[in-house]
């Protein structure tokens, strides 16, 4: 390795060759290319409007129907689907109620536990929180 007084040029050529190798670095270079986009656009929330009701099966070795629902973000027009977290949660939310996704606690930004590509939930309907309505604390607002 280079060390004299005129060698920076060598070092940071070599800097940069290790530089790409590091997971974090790849990803941070992609996301700079406009080759990794969130969907949410770097927000942690998002507004959306609820285009149908629809149930997951979860994957092996769990069985089982996931209620979900299928969402138009409001803000860019693309399609996701959200968790309806909970016990009866999916008796709050109607078509065409605008709903608040957050993200669903997966690492890395995936999809949680035994659902394929479900990488969001609900935590809002109407304006009115979803674990709120569930308790029977509060009355859903019609719009």
């Amino acid at each position: 390795m280079a060390r004299g007084e005129f060698s920076a040029r060598s070092q940071e050529k070599k800097r940069k060759k290790w530089k790409k190798k590091n997971p974090k670095e790849k990803i941070r270079s992609k996301r700079k290319q406009k080759k990794l986009k969130d969907i949410l656009e770097g927000s942690p929330q998002a507004r959306g409007i609820v285009l149908e009701k629809r149930g997951v099966t979860a994957r092996q070795p769990n069985s089982g129907i996931r209620k979900c629902v299928r969402v138009q973000l409001i803000k860019n027009g693309k399609q996701l689907t959200a968790l309806a977290p909970y016990d009866g949660a999916i008796k709050f939310i109607d078509e065409h109620d605008e709903v608040l996704i957050e993200g669903g606690g997966g690492r890395k930004k995936g999809a949680k536990g035994d659902l394929w590509g479900v990488k969001f939930k609900v935590i809002k309907v109407n304006n009115q929180s979803l674990e709120m309505l569930r308790k029977g604390k509060k009355e859903k607002v019609k719009r």
